[in-house]
């Protein structure tokens, strides 16, 4: 595939997403939330999360628009924080899932064989294993802490993609341009690289929006059940927590927590069906 030829089919994918006025208040959301999570990554924002700013439970304001926690923390500054930490894992694991999840499948769908059927074995029995028992386990062999998180969600999120990545390694891979590039002489690992995933990257980027936000939410249920991150704010601690706070008619933390989890959450659903339909060929009528 020429470099003109990419510019164009890139081009054509993103002026058909920006017809889509809900497809780009996704990204526009995403986005947003990514330059809050960068800008608490250094510091510039929500640095002093956890020193006291006011009385405890203060309800939202305008002095604290989020109100305060027991501690008479920032509640805002709490969700500014527990951003940073979504996005963290949303991305760390979306790179380990998606590079497990292409290399296994790309070799198992190119060579066959017994690699194929040993790596369809590993997968299908993931597969077989209830996600969150997976999770769990996972998490109490690691130990808590977010390098636990992005280690149990990195090798539970992989299977899908290698599965879909193995179909269409096989579909593409007796096709005539990769039979013109044997007959010239190039190697597999070539074949592999340089001509058959360059032609379904778009399930690549597809799959990394929907593991992004499956890896923000299972976060979430981790941290609420103790065994996330630990020593920083998270979105699942802060519902935790306020699962006493309720009983007091403290409803605030609650509820920014889950509101800010839900419109990234959603956003991202909304980004990945956009992208589904703009990639994807078969939908395009192609």
């Amino acid at each position: 595939m020429s470099s003109a030829l990419t510019q164009s089919i890139w081009l054509q994918t993103f002026r058909r997403m920006a017809k889509r006025k809900l497809a780009l208040a996704a990204l526009v959301t995403v986005l947003g939330y990514a330059l809050v999570a960068v800008l608490a990554h250094c510091n510039l924002l929500a640095s002093n999360w956890n020193v006291a700013v006011g009385a405890s439970y203060e309800s939202p304001s305008i002095q604290q628009w989020f109100g305060t926690d027991i501690f008479g923390r920032s509640v805002v500054a709490k969700v500014i924080k527990s951003t940073e930490v979504a996005m963290n894992v949303g991305f760390v694991v979306s790179i380990i899932a998606i590079t497990i999840g292409v290399a296994l499948g790309a070799v198992a769908g190119y060579f066959g064989g017994i690699i194929d059927e040993l790596i369809v074995w590993l997968y299908s029995t993931l597969a077989s294993i209830p996600n969150i028992m997976l999770l769990i386990t996972l998490t109490f062999i690691l130990g808590k802490g977010i390098l636990a998180v992005y280690i149990a969600l990195g090798m539970t999120n992989w299977v899908e993609l290698c599965r879909l990545i193995r179909g269409e390694v096989i579909r593409h891979k007796d096709r005539e341009y990769i039979q013109a590039a044997t007959a010239i002489g190039a190697g597999n690992a070539r074949k592999l690289v340089v001509h058959i995933l360059p032609n379904i990257i778009h399930i690549v980027i597809i799959k990394f929006s929907a593991i992004f936000q499956i890896a923000i939410k299972s976060e979430v249920i981790l941290s609420y059940l103790g065994l996330g991150v630990q020593n920083s704010p998270s979105w699942g601690i802060m519902i935790n927590d306020a699962k006493v706070e309720l009983m007091r008619g403290v409803w605030w933390q609650l509820t920014f927590a889950t509101v800010a989890m839900f419109l990234l959450v959603l956003a991202f659903n909304i980004l990945s069906d956009a992208l589904r339909d703009a990639l994807d060929p078969k939908l395009r009528g192609k």
